[in-house]
């Protein structure tokens, strides 16, 4: 295309410049011819004539002037008769092609007599340095096409190579490396690939790591409904058979409490083999986006307390719940918060002693929704190292604490850690109201730490369900 474009360009430009050397010859000989004219058409005796001749005299354009068809004049022309009467009968100058030039031809009136004045024009001056130019102009169409066909290869190897690059990267993703990244190079739509492409990477990324995420929770989950069980489990009489004598009824019923309890030992290795399983398989840490709709805080709160009342009444646990009566709403859906807060308590019930106390607030204020579960136990040692997923010093999952904070993430909050006024952990999570706008959230009392206030007594009955 380039080579196209640079004949299209060179060839033009040389006829022109042909023309222009043959125009620049043939106006040297019209102004030789005017001298020659001016001479005859002033009547000048053949004196005169011949000073005018050799005024105009001859140069590397032209040759000297002849005057042709005045009887005074004896020169021979090279212009044939045909010519000279084609002259005269024009009446203007003409110009003729001869052997190794061009004739220019002028005819002037001298009294009754038209004369001729004839000027050769050599070839070597109709094409005075046409070849110089020619030769210049080709080196510079040579020059073009070269530098394009460089131009061009060096484009033509950077799309190549940004599309190969794009190409492996799609491979690598496709075997299942979903790390693999390209930095977009090449034409704007290549780029645009390479960003897109970047992009799609990132998505899947976050996709499997949701996924994954999302298997372990629901595996945790199943926490809770097992810590139940084992502890009701525990709560049943011996299943020792080895010692003192049985009826088969009693041999039958303690080896059943025995299937029973290695039956949730084994379930329970198996929930946390799937849930270690799968967190290891999680490339990024991210959280996954929440999911729409909302749901009321106190009713979630009173609906887990019915499940876990229950547990608590068996393990003379005494409890209290403080501002679940109004309807708090907050925007998670209902299952993230029922989950959150369930493996909050289970870790009470889980890592405490039968019959330690515990207290749940629920508080909303200054743009702010808390959740606040108090125990009385002996306490979390390492508030920093229980927050992050995965960490735990007590043969857990280390899920627990992280779900909870997976929840408050989704709206803003966080979830921190202290000591309660029981004595023991206070764990506490802070979601944002989508109804007001946060303020510079803290401990305070914003969880309603109601049972901290003066005159109010610490602890009511052992099983008060009114609260």
């Amino acid at each position: 295309m380039t080579a196209v474009a640079a004949l299209v360009f060179v060839i033009p430009l040389a006829v022109q410049v042909r023309e222009d050397a043959r125009e620049r010859a043939l106006t040297e000989a019209g102004r030789r011819s005017a001298i020659v004219a001016g001479a005859l058409a002033a009547q000048a005796d053949e004196a005169g004539v011949r000073r005018a001749i050799e005024a105009a005299g001859s140069g590397p354009l032209t040759d000297t002037p002849v005057v042709l068809g005045l009887s005074n004049e004896s020169a021979t022309g090279r212009a044939s008769d045909a010519d000279l009467e084609r002259t005269v009968g024009a009446g203007r100058p003409i110009v003729v092609d001869s052997d190794g030039g061009a004739l220019r031809l002028e005819p002037v009136i001298v009294g009754e007599n038209t004369a001729v004045i004839e000027v050769f024009v050599p070839d070597h001056a109709l094409n005075d340095g046409v070849p110089a130019i020619w030769w210049t102009l080709a080196l510079i169409a040579l020059g073009l096409v070269a530098a394009s066909v460089f131009v061009v290869d060096r484009l033509a190897a950077k799309t190549v190579g940004s599309a190969r690059s794009l190409v492996r990267a799609a491979m690598a993703v496709g075997d299942g490396d979903l790390g693999v990244r390209i930095q977009p190079t090449g034409p704007r739509e290549l780029a645009e690939a390479g960003y897109a492409f970047n992009r799609m990477a990132d998505r899947l990324v976050t996709s499997r790591t949701n996924e994954r995420e999302m298997v372990a929770d629901l595996s945790h989950r199943l926490r809770t409904p097992l810590t139940v069980l084992r502890l009701d489990a525990e709560a049943l009489d011996p299943d020792d058979t080895s010692v003192g004598d049985f009826s088969a009824a009693e041999l039958d019923r303690r080896r059943t409490i025995r299937r029973i309890r290695q039956a949730i030992v084994t379930l329970e290795g198996e929930v946390d083999a799937l849930i270690t399983t799968t967190r290891r398989a999680v490339a990024d840490r991210g959280a996954p986006p929440p999911e729409d709709g909302g749901c009321d805080a106190s009713e979630v709160v009173r609906e887990r307390m019915t499940f876990w009342s229950a547990l608590a009444g068996d393990q003379n646990r005494p409890y209290r719940v403080i501002g679940a009566q109004t309807r708090i709403p907050v925007q998670v859906p209902r299952s993230e918060l029922a989950a959150a807060l369930d493996a909050v308590l289970g870790n009470v019930f889980r890592y405490t002693a039968q019959g330690t106390a515990f207290e749940i607030g629920v508080s909303r204020r200054d743009g702010w929704i808390a959740i606040r579960v108090d125990d009385a136990g002996t306490g979390i040692a390492d508030p920093e190292r229980a927050l992050q997923r995965g960490a735990s010093d007590r043969g857990s999952t280390g899920l627990g604490l992280d779900i909870a904070k997976r929840a408050t993430l989704a709206t803003g909050g966080s979830v921190s850690i202290a000591r309660s006024s029981l004595g023991g952990a206070s764990v506490v999570m802070l979601f944002g109201d989508a109804e007001a706008k946060p303020k510079q959230a803290s401990r305070f009392g914003l969880v309603g730490r109601l049972a901290g206030e003066p005159g109010r007594p610490r602890w009511p009955r052992p099983r008060d369900h009114s609260e």
